[in-house]
């Protein structure tokens, strides 16, 4: 499918260029999107939470009441999970949250993902810009002349450019990615994709069979 390229004043340059259908225009496989989905958010975890059972509690291991004869239940350890400052029962451990998805799936779910956004009209095609220095004010004005200034936007670039990065960065809701680098989530999670013209070759190359 063809598609307008926009330049950063919001209008029309009068070029299109070609959004391959095997990329932007299939019909979403939504149990792989959610896979995908799963997979990033569960490797962002840490899994560095640790809580002390009764074994690593510091205390005395001394019997701190007779057996019998107390009218409450028998108790051998101040460490004992039932008293406070107890260890823990089985409480939290550190341990890897990570979850492996297979290539082709990963593929299909961004693809997905790309054609659900184009179906929507979510996606624009823009020249590549830079600027001279880091302005934000003057990335907001691009997002404004584009009608995006209230959406959550996912700018995706070929490469890093330090003054756009550092442009954009101050923006809320305003989001950078290599097209190398694009994944599920952060397509599904932006209102609207601000591709750059260079960056399309860039997605066909990384989501090519």
């Amino acid at each position: 499918m063809k598609v307008d390229v926009y330049g950063t004043n919001g209008k029309a340059t009068g070029r299109k260029i070609e959004l391959p259908d095997e990329i932007f225009g299939i019909e979403p496989n939504e149990h792989a999107v959610y896979l995908d989905v799963k997979a990033i958010q569960a490797n962002g975890r840490q899994g560095t939470h640790k809580a002390k059972e009764r074994g690593e509690i510091a205390g005395s291991t001394k019997k701190i009441k007779r057996q019998k004869g107390t009218g409450t239940a028998r108790a051998g350890s101040i460490k004992n999970p039932l008293f406070k400052g107890g260890g823990r029962v089985f409480g939290p451990r550190p341990r890897s949250y990570g979850q492996k998805l297979n290539k082709k799936v990963k593929r299909l779910a961004r693809i997905s993902a790309l054609s659900a956004k184009s179906a929507a009209g979510a996606i624009k095609v823009v020249e590549d810009f830079t600027f001279d220095q880091p302005k934000t004010k003057e990335y907001v004005n691009v997002l404004k002349n584009l009608e995006l200034a209230n959406s959550k936007t996912l700018l995706v670039v070929p490469e890093m450019d330090k003054n756009l990065v550092l442009s954009q960065r101050n923006v809320k809701e305003s989001r950078i990615t290599l097209a190398k680098d694009i994944n599920t989530l952060e397509i599904m999670k932006a209102n609207t994709l601000l591709i750059s013209e260079a960056s399309v070759d860039k997605i066909k190359e990384t989501l090519s069979k």
